[in-house]
């Protein structure tokens, strides 16, 4: 993803502390990526296809851009074939 759409993503990084919990609704194959936050819901479209973790791959790496954090700190929690997935922040 380019440096300019970075501007179109929501900046996330006052959720990246340690242990920080993410409940995400994920949906893949969308039309474009981004991430959307509805009140207590943050909600992740990826392109990639829910294919051999591919598009758990790139929530993965949408939502570090978000935090402003390396992809590596996040692990996948809770979801690794479901819409509503759970990553911790671990730095």
């Amino acid at each position: 993803m380019a440096k300019s759409k970075l501007r179109d993503l929501p900046d996330l990084s006052a959720l990246a502390r340690a242990e920080t919990t993410l409940k995400l609704k994920v949906t893949p194959k969308a039309a474009r990526d981004r991430v959307i936050v509805e009140e207590d819901q943050i909600r992740v479209f990826v392109t990639a296809p829910p294919d051999k973790g591919k598009a758990n791959h790139a929530v993965q790496t949408i939502l570090a851009k978000c935090l402003r954090v390396p992809p590596s700190t996040l692990t996948l929690k809770q979801g690794q074939t479901a819409r509503n997935k759970v990553f911790v922040y671990e730095p």
